[in-house]
């Protein structure tokens, strides 16, 4: 029989556990938590029991949310208890609860960030994802919710929590993956919590996304990269740094809760629709929609379940103003809504005073849906790209739309040219999960070289020419494209309908094999991924593995290639990067002068700021 799975444990509960350990117990932690979720049972009363010999069993009684949020709710029969190692490993070796989790009852639909998570977080969540984009994320609002006014400077308080977080943040950048373990876990924890109750939402969902990014590389998950982690870091260290200056600006903060807005009577015609999978067990759907001004909204239903509830719920009810269309129908059909609730991101609400009387859909080529393809794609790259640097929490990219011809599989990816004399681009997989259609779609177009396409998708702003696309359709007046049922309104959701023969021409052809073309990689080519992978280096090991990547032969090996190639910027700030990591002064008796990581991590972040920024304009090159 399989182990129960342990329940989610507020960060609070976990960083007082293990602050009340000694230090030779501390010592011990990381290998008491391997194990514990081996060991799980569930009693008749529906608590959870860990047993460690014959004298102590730790027992989990998670609150209503379904989550560990007081110290009560975790209990251990040892002598020692509540300061025992038992109680300690039990709730480390749980998952870490989103902080809407900790306060109130499984919602209807929650927040899920990647992710990715979102999750990303698996989540991002993010969290580190399954693998691809960041899950979507969603939110119910039965009523518009009031918003934290963005406005308000700083606090004290604020300012205060924020340099506990930089300085939490730095400890554990400093200790790497390899040190990193539950106690510095734990002070990040911490530091996260008091970031929450000092009113910086948007600083503690960072710190939980490095936590959690944490605990999968040092479990070895498949789906965590070190990149992501070190994307994490960045994140959570440039805000820290900002909100502990003072000088943050507007929305700094963040808000604890998605504000919905009265949006009066709208009208909003469905574009595609895409399955929703994170790694902390929640599935579910969103569809995407358009108003006839161009607005964009989207109706989501995520909820535990995982991958059964993301492919289920591609066919289920939609909950929104009694509406009586399945998301299928919607993302080919439409709505007319009275009293709508719409949050800032687009995301529309499900009030009681909201009515939803279904429309008649549109085609891509009909407006507001063709507007969608009119734009160059490099002027829509560039704009998702900008609107990603000045939101480091920033939802996914945009959907963007444009008309392509298959070139051929390369790889694990399709490569297609974009209309016009257009760009190659790379189409990959909006999530390879195997039961999801998307990347058996992808294999089926391939096959059919020359093949014209409107491709609907999201553009990987982390790659260079990367387009993962929701859903394709057929090219308007083009002889060799695709032939799709007329119930399906010119369009396939590939993570939804599965592609068949009949779906494609038959007896005509196209141009003309064509060889699969490499695509230009900007991002490959360039030496930048030394400095990537000094970043990365100093995420897995430490400042120690940064120290001696900057020692003798390997400091010219780095920095040579980058001056060659007149990156002198980047050169330059990981020689300080490196410099910084190996400047340890100690005294005549040597003991170390100054222990703080406060130094180094200035110096990272810096190296990471100006190296995202690089891959930003590369990236915005490879589309144009």
């Amino acid at each position: 029989m399989s182990p129960e799975p342990l329940p989610p444990v507020a960060p609070d509960v976990l960083a007082e556990a293990v602050e009340q350990l000694s230090a030779r117990l501390r010592k011990k932690l990381d290998a008491a938590i391997e194990g514990c979720a081996e060991h799980v049972v569930r009693a008749a009363d529906g608590s959870l029991d860990v047993r460690f010999g014959e004298d102590a069993l730790v027992t989990l009684r998670p609150g209503p949310s379904g989550a560990v949020t007081e110290a009560g709710q975790a209990v251990c029969t040892c002598l020692l208890a509540p300061r025992c190692l038992h109680r300690a490993a039990v709730l480390g070796a749980a998952p870490i609860a989103d902080a809407a989790t900790e306060t109130e009852a499984m919602p209807e639909t929650v927040t899920e960030t990647e992710a990715t998570s979102e999750t990303t977080a698996g989540l991002p969540e993010p969290t580190g994802p399954v693998d691809g984009p960041a899950p979507v994320t969603t939110e119910a609002a039965p009523a518009p919710a009031p918003s934290v006014d963005t406005a308000t400077p700083l606090t004290p308080a604020q300012v205060r929590a924020a340099t506990a977080l930089w300085e939490a943040a730095a400890e554990a950048l400093s200790a790497g993956v390899t040190a990193g373990g539950a106690v510095v876990q734990a002070e990040l924890l911490r530091a996260a919590h008091t970031a929450r109750l000092a009113g910086l939402p948007r600083a503690e969902a960072a710190a939980l996304r490095v936590v959690r990014g944490l605990r999968a590389a040092r479990e070895r998950g498949r789906a965590q990269r070190l990149g992501d982690l070190a994307g994490a870091f960045r994140d959570l260290l440039a805000g820290a740094a900002l909100l502990a200056s003072g000088t943050a600006g507007p929305g700094a903060a963040g808000v604890t809760r998605r504000a919905y807005a009265q949006g009066g009577s709208l009208r909003a015609y469905g574009l595609c629709r895409e399955p929703v999978l994170s790694a902390t067990g929640y599935g579910g759907v969103a569809t995407h929609l358009v108003g006839p001004d161009g607005s964009r909204y989207t109706v989501s239903d995520v909820r535990p379940g995982g991958l059964a509830r993301a492919r289920g719920a591609g066919s289920a009810s939609v909950a929104l103003g009694g509406a009586v269309l399945d998301h299928a129908g919607l993302a080919r059909g439409g709505l007319r809504i009275v009293g709508a609730t719409v949050s800032p991101d687009g995301r529309l609400g499900a009030g009681r005073g909201v009515n939803a009387t279904p429309l008649r859909g549109v085609d891509w080529s009909e407006e507001p849906a063709s507007a969608l393809f009119a734009r160059p794609v490099g002027e829509a790259v560039a704009a998702a790209l900008d609107d990603g640097a000045r939101e480091a929490d920033a939802p996914e990219a945009a959907l963007l739309g444009c008309d392509v011809e298959v070139v051929g599989a390369a790889g694990e990816y399709l490569v297609v040219r974009v209309a016009g004399d257009g760009p190659l681009l790379r189409l990959r997989p909006a999530h390879p999960h195997p039961e999801l259609p998307h990347a058996a779609n992808l294999r089926r177009i391939a096959e059919h070289p020359g093949l014209a396409l409107r491709v609907l998708g999201r553009p990987d702003l982390d790659r260079a020419a990367t387009l993962r696309p929701l859903a394709v359709g057929p090219v308007p007046g083009e002889p060799y494209t695709l032939r799709l049922p007329e119930e399906w309104l010119g369009r396939a959701d590939l993570g939804y309908d599965r592609l068949q023969g009949s779906h494609f021409p038959r007896g005509a052809t196209g141009p003309g094999p064509v060889a699969p073309a490499a695509v230009p990689d900007p991002l490959a080519d360039a030496p930048l991924w030394r400095v990537r992978r000094l970043l990365e280096t100093g995420v897995a090991g430490g400042r120690r593995a940064v120290a001696e990547a900057g020692r003798g032969t390997d400091a010219a090996a780095l920095l040579a290639p980058l001056r060659r190639a007149g990156l002198g910027g980047a050169a330059q700030l990981a020689a300080v990067l490196t410099a910084e990591a190996d400047r340890r002064p100690r005294d005549a008796f040597g003991r170390l002068t100054d222990s703080s990581a406060d130094g180094y991590a200035r110096a990272w972040l810096a190296s990471a700021v100006h190296l995202a920024a690089a891959e930003r304009s590369l990236v915005a090159a490879s589309w144009s």
